[in-house]
């Protein structure tokens, strides 16, 4: 398991929409050297940092830049139409990278999981002939069983569970219950640490963000039952950073807890 950062550790850095945006907002190369200075050697772009708008060009420099770094790249999107995953396997090949994340839903569309099924099936044997595995991250619009479910009707090492710590929550699913369903299908692994308050009138909570070893997530316990499974995946740094009254104070909020965090998970992950 190596440790690792990605463009949703520094979504403020990079933009957020409906929010300021930053002055100099953060590239692909910028992300490179956030890893670089954080001594880490795994960099994942998502879907807020979409490598289908950097040209091809771009796209060699950054595979350069990486190599010469020693960092290795991994790619992410959103959905699993068939076009728009043979494009990213395309990007994938010329960043040498071996895996793609992706989520099945997209802000036009949410297919159900037999559509899914179909799209990914579609597109699969390309991906094995390019030894690249595509990795599904759990969200809030389905049920982790659902995603399990996913997995074993597709029924090939080459596609598995990006499992992320936290956005299951929306579907009404905590850690454990994620942790559970999923982990025998890991091929990537989203640490992101969060809390659960009380609003200040004590009717309700909100789940926040923190630095990951400052929450509710039990880090040593999800990472020996990943063990336990005999995986071993890469671990990326997520963060959900509060909006901190200017886009400056917030971009320095989240380069202070992606650094606290990092410190933390290196003792954790060796």
């Amino acid at each position: 398991m190596q440790l690792g950062i990605g463009s949703y550790t520094f979504s403020w850095a990079i933009g957020v929409t409906g929010y300021p945006p930053p002055e100099k907002p953060l590239t692909a190369i910028g992300l490179l050297k956030k890893a670089q200075a954080l001594a880490v050697n795994v960099v994942q772009f998502c879907d807020n940092l979409p490598l289908h708008k950097i040209s091809k060009k771009e796209l060699d420099e950054l595979r350069v830049t990486a190599q010469n770094m020693e960092i290795s790249i991994e790619v992410g999107t959103r959905g699993v139409k068939p076009d728009h995953l043979l494009r990213y396997l395309d990007i994938t090949k010329l960043l040498r990278a071996n895996i793609l994340r992706t989520m099945i839903h997209t802000p036009d569309y949410a297919p159900d999981i037999e559509q899914a099924i179909s799209w990914i099936r579609e597109v699969l044997p390309k991906f094995m002939e390019a030894g690249i595995y595509i990795a599904v991250e759990n969200h809030d619009r389905y049920k982790s069983r659902e995603l399990a479910n996913l997995i074993k009707k597709v029924n090939s090492p080459y596609v598995g569970i990006c499992l992320d710590t936290v956005n299951s929550f929306g579907a009404l699913e905590g850690p454990e219950q994620v942790v559970k369903e999923l982990a025998p299908y890991i091929l990537n692994l989203h640490i992101k640490d969060f809390d659960i308050v009380r609003v200040d009138h004590q009717m309700g909570f909100i789940i926040l963000g923190c630095p990951a070893g400052d929450g509710r997530l039990d880090i040593e316990w999800l990472l020996e039952v990943v063990k336990k499974e005999g995986k071993n995946p890469n671990a990326i740094l997520e963060l959900w950073t509060p909006f901190s009254e200017t886009i400056e104070k917030t971009i320095l909020k989240e380069n202070e807890w992606a650094s606290k965090s990092i410190h933390f998970l290196r003792r954790k992950i060796r």
